[in-house]
């Protein structure tokens, strides 16, 4: 279990034993709160398998999805060291298994191992680029260059195929990419329409890449 958190190998003997005896994995079913926005922080998270949702709750019950967590990636760090509350919200897309590690050892960690504490807050630094990459686009790209962002981050944790299924609904996939569930629709079906895509329930085949990595490219 532990040998699967990032920079576990930079640890020394002694703290891979802490590690291992203060953290424990938890499996989620498909829909279920991992850790809500505004509550305390308390754990290190770790995605081990699955996929997680992280979203933003906003006025009206409006919805943002900011990033979706695979496997091999930290949950949450922005807001476990940023402050005493989650900023946003975290669910499992599917069974996912998340590894939860005592807020107090990582910290002793960070304190005494330099090479983990960097890799630490790589992986914190690149979950708000992530983020602030993900606003950027929202607000700059118009609607088929971010559903094209939305089929080619689909097709990237695929292995880069071209045929996928999609475990978001649809309303989800149009928090993902900013927009209402109505201009979603409408906007896949143009691609499908176009030929750009072959659609089959939660199936996708992106039949011409050149031209959604254009779209994703020129927005």
């Amino acid at each position: 279990m532990i040998q699967d958190i990032p920079g576990f190998s930079l640890l020394t003997d002694s703290q891979k034993a802490i590690v291992g005896n203060n953290c424990n994995v938890v499996t989620y079913r498909n829909g279920d709160i991992i850790f809500r926005q505004s509550t305390m922080t308390s754990h290190v998270m770790f995605v081990k398998s699955g996929l997680v949702k992280i979203f933003r709750e906003g006025r009206n019950g409006k919805v943002m999805i900011l990033d979706l967590t695979t496997p091999g990636n930290y949950l949450g760090l922005l807001s476990v060291f940023g402050g005493d509350l989650f900023q946003y919200s975290g669910s499992s897309v599917e069974t996912s298994e998340i590894v939860f590690a005592d807020i107090g050892v990582i910290r002793e960690l960070i304190r005494y191992n330099g090479n983990f504490s960097l890799l630490l807050y790589k992986h914190m630094s690149n979950e708000g680029l992530i983020m602030l990459d993900k606003l950027s686009n929202q607000y700059h790209k118009q609607l088929p260059g971010r559903i094209a962002d939305v089929l080619l981050f689909f097709s990237e944790i695929n292995s880069g195929s071209s045929v996928f299924n999609i475990p978001l609904t649809r309303r989800e996939l149009a928090e993902f990419a900013g927009t209402t569930k109505e201009s979603f629709i409408r906007t896949l079906t143009e691609f499908r329409n176009d030929k750009i895509i072959n659609l089959d329930g939660k199936k996708v085949e992106i039949v011409s890449m050149d031209i959604v990595k254009s779209l994703s490219r020129f927005g």
